[in-house]
């Protein structure tokens, strides 16, 4: 134990932190779980705990109706992301709105749309384990704090992530998943209905399934995050 941990320790200040060498400092994403919308924005900002801070342009949040009933959960930002700071605003992002209004529903009016990583890939590559490990603690916070009634995952890296499991997306579709008593349906990711046009149809099977799961929801029923 180095003088200054000792001088806090006897002044009853300690444990005291530790992140990237220096003290008194926490991780943010080891905080997160103590984190309101304001703090949680604000960790998600100035996040280092991963190489991609040192590539990205901007972090990519989330955005929409912060009581939601609703959750969409992709992967991580995009090109078009990565400069806006929003997610799902290119080509993708346009294709998901027109998902969305398919089954009567519109981004920012009761839904709210977040990634699993919150900074971009270099070259749109898939997020690695450890970038997916940095982030997750933020995505867990924004589920507890918006406790939608039903999240949906687009991809299979979202779906995994949140079922805890390796699985294929074909495994996966058209059942009925939980995530923290939450009901999860899988889709597929935009990005990739977009290069494959013939699973469009098996997207709107889910689509159909999620909104059937919502309509069979006890009106009023509240998350079972606890």
């Amino acid at each position: 134990m180095g003088r200054r941990e000792i001088f806090l320790e006897e002044m009853g200040l300690g444990p005291v932190w530790r992140y990237r060498g220096k003290l008194g400092v926490a991780a943010p994403q080891e905080q997160a779980a103590e984190l309101d919308w304001t703090g949680l924005k604000a960790a998600v900002a100035g996040c280092m705990a991963c190489e991609l801070h040192k590539t990205r342009n901007r972090t990519v949040f989330g955005v929409g109706d912060e009581n939601a009933d609703w959750l969409f959960v992709g992967e991580a930002p995009g090109a078009d992301e990565d400069a806006m700071g929003e997610p799902f605003v290119g080509q993708a992002g346009k294709l998901l709105d027109n998902m969305l209004k398919s089954i009567g529903l519109k981004r920012g009016e009761n839904v709210y749309i977040a990634n699993v990583v919150k900074s971009r890939p270099p070259g749109n590559r898939n997020p690695l384990p450890g970038e997916i490990a940095a982030c997750l603690p933020y995505l867990k916070r924004q589920i507890e704090l918006i406790r939608p009634r039903l999240i949906v995952t687009l991809g299979k890296i979202a779906s995994e992530t949140l079922l805890g499991r390796e699985a294929t997306i074909a495994s996966l579709r058209g059942k009925v998943h939980t995530y923290q008593g939450i009901p999860l349906i899988v889709t597929y990711h935009p990005a990739y209905l977009l290069r494959t046009l013939n699973d469009k149809a098996k997207a709107w099977e889910d689509l159909s399934l999620a909104r059937e799961t919502m309509q069979a929801l006890p009106s009023g029923a509240p998350s079972h995050i606890s």
